[in-house]
């Protein structure tokens, strides 16, 4: 999939970041050059997974979220 797609100085919003498949989707499209934020309830969890990437280079934000709240949405 890498090699076929560039996300290159695009955004990728990723909810639910912290673990399972949105964890793993953070990490491919970083990977992939995304410049990617990262949603999730559990804040320490993602500062782990925000740290990993910008580690291996890519750019990263957290933002402890919980979809279920529409104030955590609005900004």
């Amino acid at each position: 999939m890498r090699g076929k797609l560039n996300f290159k100085n695009k955004v990728v919003v990723i909810t639910g970041a912290s673990s399972g498949i949105g964890k793993a989707c953070a990490y491919e499209f970083a990977g992939m050059g995304a410049k990617v934020v990262l949603a999730a309830r559990r804040e320490n969890e993602l500062k782990i997974v925000e740290d990993e990437i910008k580690q291996k280079g890519g750019e990263c934000l957290s933002v402890k979220t919980d979809v279920r709240n529409v104030e955590d949405c609005k900004t």
